[in-house]
């Protein structure tokens, strides 16, 4: 490694993995560094799962929580501290939503939707608003499983190898899932029922994220 490149990783500061080594040691600043990075990202997640802005902030808490708790376990050859701290939440939001919900069935067979056209017009800026709080409260209808595909591959942009790894699934589980998610969306946003309807409007919700 030249030293130029040293240089320019110093200046970036420590990586989430150098501070969780950090923090198997008792360094009480290597927490608030990672905190301060991924608390807004973990807190969104559990908010676009939950729609309840005080159980994401209990999730985030407690995700945090479980990092301290649970630092040890893990192992940066399976994947990110990112995807760690998502794993932990998505555990936490469903174990919340189970206990206030404990007979709701998951579908797994949502009938396929027929992809259609969509005709694209012009919003003003309070159409498109709408249409961010419709696709919100759309995907909060979402089953859990379809759900969070949508968020992580969608809203966060999450890999789908990196979403697998949190969901503890196939890469192709993620891909099947996010294509039957997409294709609800589509059904419940738009009478054309247009799976591309459902990505591009997605893509408007991630910018406000």
């Amino acid at each position: 490694m030249t030293a130029a490149m040293k240089l320019v990783m110093k200046a970036s500061g420590p990586t989430d993995t150098e501070l969780v080594r950090r923090l198997l040691d008792g360094d009480k600043e290597a927490f608030a560094e990672l905190y301060r990075r991924r608390h807004g990202n973990i807190y969104r997640f559990a908010l676009h799962m939950t729609g309840r802005p005080e159980m994401a902030d209990d999730v985030a808490q407690e995700t945090f929580m479980v990092l301290i708790n649970k630092s040890a376990a893990y192992d940066e050859t399976k994947g990110a501290v990112n995807s760690f701290l998502l794993g932990i939440a998505r555990n936490q939001v469903l174990r919340r939503l189970r206990q206030e919900r404990p007979n709701v069935p998951v579908d797994e067979h949502h009938e396929e939707i027929d992809r259609g056209a969509l005709m694209r017009s012009q919003l003003s800026s309070f159409a498109r608003m709408e249409k961010i709080d419709a696709v919100r409260k759309a995907i909060l209808s979402l089953p859990e499983h379809y759900r969070e595909v949508v968020i992580l591959c969608e809203l966060q942009e999450v890999s789908y190898a990196e979403t697998a790894h949190i969901l503890n699934c196939a890469v192709g589980t993620v891909r099947s899932r996010l294509h039957r998610a997409r294709a609800i969306l589509a059904e419940k946003l738009e009478p054309a029922r247009d799976e591309s309807s459902a990505s591009n409007a997605l893509s408007s919700t991630r910018c406000f994220a």
